[in-house]
């Protein structure tokens, strides 16, 4: 049995973690709520740029923007979103699994696939497995803005573009609630699920439809990249703070655990040095 001071030393320790974990849990509660606010403030934009792409391919049968056509697939680009620190519960293991599990049934050769990741976990998960990592970006902030992944948005529609990669797939966590996040999958490129809004809006375009296609539809791909950005970072902040308060109330639950063990203790070596006081009276008698 643990001497009365391991188990003391356990009960300071353990409080100790308790309040380390409060405080985390309070300062991702209080980034959930702007990385929240963030994210759905960007889906109007969202759906606006998706009614207006959708209008004119909808509007313009002689279109064939390369980006609206699929063709054969020779090489499947997966753009994977984690975070760069742990403790967040199931947030990275259940989008990496997915990922990894995909990747592993599809695909038979790296020469097949490529893989760009934006966090320092998945980035250290897809190395450690030797998996065909071409672009990794770190270090992004918590509450992160478009300059934050540009280059990255650029260089992977374009990427597409060149025919590096004949399709290109996203992979990461929606943010539900605040203790629910699915992981996601959705087609990047080619824009082949394009839907055309039920609202009656006509649009004049000038210069010609083709010419802004040509502009709109690598910006709207790469808008896609960083509303899922927006989308993964409250799914993080939200995952992080409920894995935290799991782990203040487990630490509770040891503390009050470790308290009666300690009382018992305790107890037990009062009542042996009273045994031993009333046998040693006794024995003088």
């Amino acid at each position: 049995m643990a001497s009365l001071r391991d188990i003391k030393s356990r009960i300071t320790s353990t409080k100790k973690t308790s309040q380390i974990t409060k405080a985390m849990e309070m300062v991702s509660a209080s980034k959930l709520a702007r990385a929240e606010s963030n994210a759905k403030s960007f889906v109007p934009y969202m759906e606006k740029i998706q009614e207006v792409v959708a209008s004119i391919a909808a509007g313009s049968t002689d279109l064939s923007h390369p980006m609206l056509v699929s063709r054969p697939v020779k090489k499947t680009g997966y753009i994977v979103i984690t975070s760069d620190r742990g403790l967040a519960g199931a947030y990275n293991s259940s989008v990496l699994r997915q990922v990894f599990q995909t990747i592993k049934q599809n695909h038979k050769s790296e020469e097949e696939y490529g893989i760009i990741v934006i966090g320092r976990m998945g980035r250290d998960f897809f190395k450690a497995r030797g998996m065909n990592i071409v672009l990794e970006i770190t270090g992004v902030s918590d509450q992160p803005s478009y300059d934050d992944i540009s280059d990255l948005s650029k260089q992977t529609v374009g990427m597409f573009a060149d025919g590096t990669f004949d399709e290109l797939y996203l992979y990461y966590n929606h943010f539900v609630s605040a203790i629910s996040q699915e992981v996601t999958k959705k087609q990047l490129l080619p824009l082949t699920d394009l839907a055309v809004s039920d609202k009656i809006t006509s649009y004049e375009f000038d210069p010609s439809a083709e010419e802004i296609l040509e502009v709109l539809l690598p910006q709207y791909a790469e808008s896609l990249i960083y509303g899922a950005l927006l989308d993964g970072k409250a799914s993080e902040h939200a995952a992080r703070m409920s894995a935290m308060r799991s782990a203040t109330d487990n630490a509770t639950e040891l503390i009050g655990h470790l308290s009666i063990v300690y009382n018992r203790a305790r107890q037990a070596a009062i009542t042996q040095e009273i045994t031993e006081i009333v046998g040693g009276a006794a024995a003088l008698e």
